[in-house]
């Protein structure tokens, strides 16, 4: 991947001459999967549309293996570049299968027979999307899923370095959008295809691609590797979040804490609190929790969803200072739910506070 298969310098996209965006300066390299995020009416699609030549480029320029955009012919374009978009099509009479074999109507000639090297490659296209019992189904009759698969394979079949799709899961179920996405990575990592996109579910967003361009106001907000990109903060201001929170940890979008003073104290570790606090989010009754170490993945969710949270360093003994607070908070809590946790040297008065709960502990609830 070490090639750069395409740059925009200095790019500006919008509509009927007035830019929206404004320098837009990317590198992607050959066989990466590229991803835009960002609220609606970012402009995601416009700069989609305005690279694969749909929009009028407003300034700047864009590179495809070197080679200014503008100075392809769209023949010599269709070869290199397919695209994938939201728009429903509504062919008349057309089965799946001819709808895969437009893809190879850039290597036919001028009447557009296919070859049987083309139809055989048709084939190879809809077996990779696992679509072989729709070629002969009316494309109109068929499910969404089942579009965006059809829709894929004509893009496999047309043999491009890159490929665009704008909101590609948009109308799959859970199971197809992981299908598309997992067929995607495989073009890219084993064919070197190369991949950009928009995304709705950030969550995917952040498994799946090599970098993420977001998309805010007139300008790209931020780029780079979904490490430096899926922060709480980053995300927040992206999307400008005041109702929940995102998770970087668990790549989730989460609720707001219940409000109010803490209720319920949960002893947990280790995963153990996790149903837990999702249990009492949901009934709205704020909750606190500890004693829970830095480092321990209850404590990732906790600061999120509890009122409060007792902590303590990783590896050290719970301190008396900790467990002073705990104390405190279990005695003016109506209720202590002990999750479980693993049991050692460094946590051991654990136990005093499950004592001290007395009548008010709940095991396991």
């Amino acid at each position: 991947m070490a090639e750069n298969y395409m740059k925009t310098e200095s790019l500006s996209v919008g509509y009927n001459g007035k830019a929206l965006i404004h320098d837009i300066c990317l590198d992607i390299r050959s066989g990466e999967i590229v991803t835009l995020i960002g609220p609606n009416g970012a402009g995601k699609s416009t700069i989609l549309k305005s690279i694969t030549r749909q929009l009028q480029i407003i300034g700047g320029n864009v590179t495809i293996a070197g080679k200014n955009l503008h100075s392809l012919s769209y023949k010599e374009l269709s070869t290199k570049m397919s695209v994938v978009l939201t728009e429903r099509m509504k062919p008349e009479l057309m089965t799946c299968h001819d709808i895969v074999a437009t893809g190879r109507y850039p290597y036919t000639g001028r009447l557009g027979f296919l070859t049987p090297e083309d139809e055989e490659k048709v084939d190879a296209a809809m077996a990779a999307v696992h679509a072989e019992d729709l070629g002969n189904r009316d494309f109109n009759a068929i499910s969404d899923g089942q579009r965006q698969r059809v829709l894929l394979a004509r893009a496999i079949c047309q043999e491009p370095e890159i490929i665009i799709l704008d909101e590609p899961t948009s109308f799959l179920d859970i199971r197809h959008k992981l299908e598309l996405l997992s067929i995607l990575r495989s073009m890219a990592k084993e064919n070197g295809i190369t991949v950009i996109m928009s995304l709705h579910e950030i969550d995917l967003a952040q498994k799946i691609s090599d970098k993420i361009i977001c998309v805010k106001g007139d300008h790209i907000a931020h780029y780079g590797e979904p490490e430096s990109i899926f922060e709480e903060n980053t995300i927040r201001d992206l999307y400008s979040i005041d109702n929940g929170y995102f998770d970087p940890v668990f790549g989730s979008l989460e609720l707001p804490k219940p409000e109010g003073e803490p209720k319920v104290f949960v002893l947990s570790g280790c995963g153990s609190g996790i149903p837990v606090f999702r249990r009492l989010q949901k009934k709205n009754i704020p909750f606190a929790a500890g004693i829970l170490y830095t480092n321990d993945v209850d404590y990732q969710l906790a600061r999120l969803l509890a009122a409060e949270v007792v902590t303590e360093k990783p590896f050290m003994p719970i301190s008396e200072e900790a467990f002073t607070r705990a104390a405190g908070l279990i005695r003016k809590c109506e209720r202590v739910i002990n999750a479980g946790f693993p049991e050692g040297e460094g946590n051991c008065r654990m136990k005093e506070l499950i004592a001290m709960a007395g009548d008010k502990i709940d095991q396991n609830s």
